[in-house]
């Protein structure tokens, strides 16, 4: 298997990179993109002990792809008890995620940086027995330190966007030869498939065969509290914005503005994406002299409340099935747009905005079977928050969505396969957990 020049650059830096990542880590640190009590997994020294099972290492990028493996996970767990899994990420928000819902038998580090001394560190300790990599988070030197230890390697959910593909473009022979280093793909869509065989990942080698965001169990809620939040609202039309960023709540509190023309107790629970800006959306809210209760001061909405800011993280299930109408965050500013699935399993009608490359494919089946509908301004929203407040025509957008998106169950069936499978076949590698 070759090695492209550029790859081989990249690795010569990367094995003098220490110093480099440890300015890097505390650029980090300094903006709280980094966890200070657990910065060492981000140097590869491990926060617990190796279990002395086989192991299977899942490798995400952040929050949305991490969500995506929990049923995977689950099922795999459940299918063979003797394994562990170990699922990296990068991000703080993913981590804490990530922590307080993987099952048992699963569990959380930070991914280090890719610097050899870190990335090597990482491996002599964990020896996974199978790694995985999701979506498209490609670091070249844990991906050939990974290779060169003979662990198997599989990619699945891959998607690739036209931005990131014209990116490797320039750098196709070290795309071809990372890509080669992988042993199977199961990839969401064609336009995917057509990208990594373009950048040399050979066709044998690939598979289309959905997204498991499709296949993902519900998101999980507190029944106690739906009730205790339905009782409060008292029958009170409701609509939501789920994972709005900045710039977009300006735009959803006009639509809502104008909505309270034809539907005064209309409520808006508004979720921001980072729930760290909730302070800034409680200023926002505060100058537009807005009638609001926020989540985190434990508040809960009364009759006169127009705004409920749920700031919190890991409610959605919550709100999704609180609310009969769904704004999807993220598409009313060139965000890309976030999982449709999420409402539309919850029985939510959902809107959304144009920018939604990074579910282009899902958000088409969507439309096209009537599921979703696209709102490009504050008063197009506005209409439809309004045009939705008739149930029947709410109920059959939910009915839909919730169609199209349980039809998805046999992903994650294919990925259990897959990954059962290449663990078979793998030679025996399990070793003791390092002391």
């Amino acid at each position: 298997m070759g090695t492209s020049l550029a790859l081989a650059g990249y690795l010569f830096f990367a094995a003098r990179a220490e110093a480099f990542a440890e300015r890097k880590l505390a650029q980090r640190l300094k903006i709280d993109k980094e966890d200070e009590a657990r910065l060492d997994e981000r140097r590869g020294f491990a926060s617990r002990a190796r279990p002395d099972t086989p192991l299977i290492w899942f490798h995400a990028a952040s929050v949305g792809e991490s969500l995506a493996l929990l049923e995977l996970i689950r099922r795999l767990i459940e299918e063979r008890p003797e394994i562990s899994v170990l699922v990296t990420t990068g991000t703080v928000t993913s981590a804490k995620v990530m922590d307080s819902r993987l099952p048992e038998g699963a569990f959380h580090q930070y991914a280090p940086l890719d610097a050899l001394p870190f990335v090597r560190r990482f491996l002599d300790f964990w020896k996974p027995d199978l790694a995985v990599w999701t979506e498209s988070e490609l670091w070249p030197a844990l991906i050939t330190e990974t290779h060169t230890r003979a662990i198997p390697m599989l990619l699945i959910n891959a998607r690739m966007s036209k931005a990131s593909h014209d990116k490797w473009r320039f750098l196709r022979g070290m795309a071809r030869s990372l890509l080669d280093r992988f042993d199977f793909a199961h990839v969401q869509d064609v336009t995917t498939a057509n990208y990594l065989r373009n950048l040399g990942l050979p066709g044998q080698r690939l598979e289309i065969a959905g997204t498991l965001k499709e296949g993902a169990a519900a998101l999980p809620y507190e029944e106690a509290e739906r009730e205790r939040i339905a009782a409060r609202l008292s029958g009170r039309p409701v609509w939501l914005a789920a994972s709005t960023h900045e710039g977009e709540e300006k735009k959803v509190l006009e639509a809502h503005n104008l909505a309270l023309r034809g539907n005064p107790r209309l409520l808006l629970i508004l979720v921001p994406r980072h729930p760290e800006r909730g302070d800034a959306l409680a200023d926002l809210l505060q100058r537009g002299d807005w009638s609001y209760m926020r989540r985190t001061a434990d508040e809960l909405p009364d009759a006169d409340t127009q705004v409920y800011l749920a700031d919190t993280m890991g409610e959605l299930g919550l709100w999704y099935r609180i609310a009969p109408i769904s704004f999807v965050g993220g598409s009313l500013e060139p965000i890309g747009g976030h999982n449709p699935f999420e409402p539309a399993a919850l029985g939510s009608a959902i809107l959304h905005g144009p920018y939604v490359t990074n579910f282009v494919d899902i958000y088409q089946r969507l439309t096209e079977s009537r599921a979703a509908r696209l709102v490009s301004a504050p008063d197009s929203l506005a209409v439809a928050v309004n045009d939705l407040m008739n149930p029947d025509y709410a109920a059959a957008m939910a009915n839909a969505a919730w169609e199209v998106s349980s039809s998805g169950a046999g992903v994650t069936d294919m990925a259990v396969d897959l990954l059962l499978s290449t663990l078979d076949d793998a030679p025996s590698r399990r070793l003791p957990g390092p002391t």
